[in-house]
């Protein structure tokens, strides 16, 4: 990837695009919904993330227009650590058409670089087990694999 991607906000045209690359892998296709139009739960969602100040629904454009990544950066108050702040980085994804070319560590890096700028003591991410890719890529940025992360799924 050259320097011609740029990280913004996700606007709501860029939904299509996202939910297209969230349902483009196995976990992602047994839970998303990629159908024209959109359900409108998806349309929800996003009218719930893009005015809260604490989340972030980025968008990876290519230098063509193109969205070919995103991710969701959900900045979190704790009392813990003196009051300190985390950043949750979650939905990550890439299109196929970019894949292994270096945009997923430009991302995260790109967020990193966003929770330091709102004062976070730590970011923190979750991958699924049966991602072993995901985890190698997220331990070569530095991440580490300090706590076992669990979820009650609520519905089906």
């Amino acid at each position: 990837m050259t320097g011609t991607t740029v990280f913004r906000a996700a606007e709501r045209s860029d939904l299509a695009a996202i939910v297209r690359m969230l349902a483009d892998d196995p976990l992602g296709a047994r839970r998303e919904r990629y159908e024209l139009p959109l359900p409108p739960a998806y349309q929800a969602a996003f009218d719930a993330i893009a005015p809260d100040p604490n989340n972030e629904l980025i968008v990876a454009e290519s230098g063509e227009g193109g969205v070919i990544g995103v991710m969701q950066i959900t900045f979190i108050p704790y009392l813990t650590y003196q009051g300190g702040w985390r950043a949750l980085v979650e939905g990550v994804r890439i299109d196929a058409s970019a894949r292994s070319l270096g945009l997923g560590r430009r991302m995260l890096e790109w967020a990193i670089q966003r929770a330091r700028e709102r004062g976070c003591h730590v970011v923190q991410l979750t991958t699924d087990k049966a991602r072993p890719d995901a985890l190698r890529f997220y331990e070569s940025l530095g991440f580490a694999a300090t706590h076992e992360g669990m979820k009650l799924h609520l519905q089906d």
